[in-house]
């Protein structure tokens, strides 16, 4: 009987231990946000608010994400096209995920063409297009009965004739970058902490005139897909080229110009939502951005 009762309590101060053990785990991932590189704990923050930024790469401080050849939406896009990014998401609340499928559906900017098989008696005209053994050809001449592969004196063949056609990683040329501006009471001093990316065609290269938001990408996905490519993702200095950056790094060092798009509301309204007239609103985006710059010099006192 008293090996039993020893048993059983072994068990439960195991059991005790096993909770606790979680209990303590669980309280850490709740302190920590886990979408952050260099996550800082609540109990270590003074001062918090999250902030959406529009960077427009074709501003001349963004150029260096956005060089011919080197783009980094070229990269990311890739990334998915490859799988390598298989991590795509519908918003900035990161939990709703877009397929791959998805996401590629969304680059197409003119959907692909079918065109009706050849058929022999049928009587084509000059400029007319049909479809054989999984070609497109456009008909030269006038003609009726001539095999397209075998007659190239009235038939011409067209590769990628029809194909989708899909945006080009130039056009994709705004971001809307999520972070956290916090503020450490034990180091005192202000950090940055970017959440994520989002990318986003302007309304100049749509047919309607609107923006199209493709996906949204952990910004710590991003950062190793960045180390995991060193040569491609390259922030370029126009003023000194031993000086170019991984793209990690020129956004820790903030070398980017991104204008104020939204600060985190009871109503989640964009500044641009806030005010009647565009001129307002960007006027409200430099008056936030003061207010933040103000704050961050005020929290210096703690």
């Amino acid at each position: 009987m008293s090996r039993v009762k020893y048993f059983l309590g072994v068990i439960i101060v195991v059991g005790l231990v096993f909770n606790s053990a979680v209990a303590q785990q669980a309280e850490v991932e709740w302190q920590y946000n886990e979408n952050s590189v260099d996550p800082i704990p609540k109990y270590e923050r003074l001062f918090k608010v999250r902030v959406w930024r529009t960077i427009d790469l074709l501003e001349k401080q963004n150029k260096g994400f956005f060089a011919k050849g080197g783009e980094i939406t070229a990269l990311i896009i890739n990334a998915v096209k490859s799988g390598e990014l298989s991590d795509v998401y519908v918003n900035d609340s990161l939990t709703t995920r877009m397929s791959r499928e998805e996401f590629l559906q969304q680059m197409v900017q003119f959907e692909g063409q079918e065109f009706e098989d050849w058929d022999p008696d049928l009587e084509y005209y000059e400029g007319d297009q049909v479809s054989y053994g999984g070609q497109v050809y456009t008909s030269l001449y006038d003609n009726q009965g001539a095999v397209p592969p075998n007659s190239p004196d009235d038939w011409e063949v067209n590769p990628g004739a029809g194909d989708a056609i899909e945006y080009q990683p130039r056009q994709v040329s705004l971001l809307r970058f999520m972070e956290d501006i916090i503020f450490d009471k034990r180091r005192s001093r202000l950090f940055y902490r970017p959440q994520s990316i989002q990318l986003i065609i302007p309304g100049s290269e749509t047919a309607n005139n609107l923006q199209k938001y493709l996906g949204v990408f952990k910004y710590k996905d991003l950062v190793q897909l960045f180390r995991n490519h060193p040569d491609e993702a390259m922030w370029v200095n126009r003023y000194n080229g031993a000086e170019n950056k991984n793209y990690e790094d020129a956004f820790t060092l903030r070398l980017f110009r991104g204008s104020l798009f939204k600060f985190e509301n009871p109503d989640d309204d964009a500044i641009a939502d806030m005010y009647s007239t565009r001129q307002e609103a960007v006027m409200a985006a430099e008056w936030w951005e003061m207010k933040l710059m103000e704050k961050e010099h005020n929290l210096w006192e703690f």
